[in-house]
């Protein structure tokens, strides 16, 4: 399982976690759960022009911010719950290096790169040629404005840079001059069939991840160039060869082969042998998922499986779900779309220093851009969380293990004998995991969090309905019965929210004094021991309010 590498050049936003960090997060949670052996494998993009670009602002060497966005990353995730096996960078380790010049020269090796003399934008003032986002200008594709050098964000198409469209150099917005260089180049439209028959095998991809491919694959591919004037890279490794001297290779080569590289350093750290990478990439027993956000399908369907034909040795991924962009709304104002660079965003580290976690982990699954775009409000999180967390899902385990605690002795009461409307209620929890899990297997993530808060808010009506507290006077018997199935459907619950709310499922197996074996997908309708001493109660979810200035651009 993976997730797609951020640049290591600024801070995490809700849109990169609602893209794809928190969807692979619960995705791994849950085959854990269901009992499956999982690597969760992520790591920064360090070579990544916008490094340059911030270290060049800030007077820094490159890998001094790499290193230290990083960091501030990874403790961002860890607040949220998101807990990789391994979170590396494509600059922090000689195994990616070894591994990424393996690719090149595999794809050399095999007839796949060409050396070819071409035309790039060269900037006179700096004296530099111009990569990928050291230049923008308007797309010629559709004509959209801003568009850099490697990919359209309007279009989503890839963007050879001399095509653009009144260019500037975003160093120092000079208008750059057109200059002959010599690169290697990735016979990506060899692979255009294979291509087309792989994705055309995955009727279950999500529509916007097949059809866009395949459209983009209907225009033809072009031949991509691998490798960049630079000297912040992975070095080409033909040493002999004067071409190749203070040329890297470009970073969406390097970077995908970091999830391989990754997944080697993991193991090595597990005490492995050299190569255990290969029991993930290379046996077909094991599925490779990448979760990815719109503006990375074209890199990890059609380019990424290129170059894993291009080596020859690797399985090709089994999945590679995408979300759409996770626009923001401010009040007042009309949705846009998240930008690092203007500041329309609400940043991680800011929301965890007032808010606690599970919060937005419910809100990102509930309006996740699964289909199609959606819009972050701030003042809607809020109101979910006191609406739906509060008031029927922690409203529901409060109220059964405050009371078993105030009338019951702290216990889980004996069943007794069951109603009709007893039955119903177990029967219905019962099949929840299922539920679930058939909506989870097609990473329907904002189907199955419905199905837990539905079946809460079926619970609540159900206690409603029997009434335990009058029961106390006039059946203790039944009385007990009812906190009985309440209690074990608290237990199903929090085995099945685990996933999307890992914080709160937590407090609720304390509170059920469960043990972990208890707690997993296969035992979620198990019944609770009677006469087991609960744990004490605690609140679940706190009513939440906006903070002055929250939800506004300058906040």
């Amino acid at each position: 399982m993976t997730a797609a590498l951020p640049y290591s050049n600024g801070l995490l936003h809700v849109g990169h976690i609602g893209g794809c960090y928190l969807p692979a997060d619960i995705f791994v949670r849950y085959l854990r759960s269901r009992g499956d052996e999982v690597a969760f494998i992520c790591g920064s993009d360090d070579h990544g022009v916008p490094v340059l670009l911030v270290a060049r602002k800030e007077g820094k060497p490159p890998k001094e911010v790499a290193d230290f966005y990083r960091a501030l990353q990874q403790r961002h995730y860890e607040g949220l719950g998101i807990r990789f096996d391994i979170y590396s960078g494509t600059n922090t380790t000689e195994i990616h290096t070894e591994f990424s010049q393996h690719f090149f020269l595999r794809c050399l090796e095999n007839g796949y790169l060409d050396k070819l003399t071409s035309q790039q934008l060269y900037d006179p003032e700096s004296g530099m040629f111009l990569p990928d986002r050291y230049v923008e200008g308007v797309c010629h594709h559709c004509g959209s404005g801003g568009a850099r050098g490697d990919q359209c964000d309007a279009c989503g198409k890839l963007i050879e840079p001399t095509e653009l469209i009144h260019p500037r150099s975003v160093i120092t917005g000079a208008t750059p001059e057109v200059r002959e260089t010599v690169h290697w180049f990735f016979r990506l439209p060899d692979f255009e069939d294979r291509l087309r028959r792989w994705i055309q095998e995955h009727d279950e991809w999500r529509p916007m991840v097949r059809n866009f491919s395949l459209g983009l694959l209907g225009q033809g591919l072009p031949v991509r160039s691998i490798t960049r004037d630079l000297d912040w890279g992975i070095p080409v490794p033909l040493p002999g060869d004067p071409d190749a001297k203070d040329k890297v290779m470009y970073v969406w080569f390097d970077a995908p082969i970091g999830y391989v590289s990754f997944t080697e350093q993991w193991c090595r750290r597990k005490g492995e042998e050299p190569g255990g990478y290969a029991r993930w990439w290379k046996d077909p027993d094991c599925k490779i998922v990448h979760f990815i956000g719109e503006d990375n399908v074209i890199f990890h369907v059609l380019i990424w499986p290129a170059m894993l034909m291009a080596e020859g040795t690797f399985q090709l991924p089994h999945n590679v779900p995408a979300n759409c962009y996770l626009n923001i709304q401010f009040p007042g104002e009309e949705e846009t779309k998240m930008s690092t660079s203007r500041g329309t965003a609400v940043w991680i580290g800011d929301y965890l220093r007032d808010y606690p976690p599970d919060p937005l982990r419910y809100y990102l699954t509930a309006i996740a851009p699964e289909r199609q775009r959606t819009a972050f409000k701030f003042e809607d999180l809020i109101r979910r969380n006191n609406e739906e967390l509060v008031a029927a899902l922690g409203n529901f385990v409060h109220r059964n293990v405050t009371f078993a605690h105030r009338y019951l002795g702290g216990e889980v009461p004996p069943r007794g004998e069951p109603t009709e409307q007893d039955r119903a209620q177990l029967a219905m929890v019962a099949g929840l995991p299922d539920r679930a899990s058939a909506l989870l297997e097609e990473y329907r993530f904002r189907d199955a969090l419905q199905e837990v808060m539905a079946a809460a808010r079926e619970s609540n009506r159900y206690f409603d309905y029997r009434q335990p507290w009058a029961l106390r006077k006039e059946d203790p018997s039944a009385c007990g019965t009812v906190i009985n199935v309440c209690l074990n459907t608290i237990k199903t619950l929090a085995v099945v929210m685990e996933p999307f709310l890992p914080f709160a499922a937590a407090k609720t197996a304390s509170m059920l004094s469960a043990e972990p074996q208890e707690m997993v997908w296969s035992a979620g309708a198990d019944p609770l021991p009677e006469g087991r001493t609960l744990g004490e109660p605690v609140i679940l979810f706190e009513k939440l309010e906006a903070r002055a200035g929250e939800g506004s651009p300058d906040s």
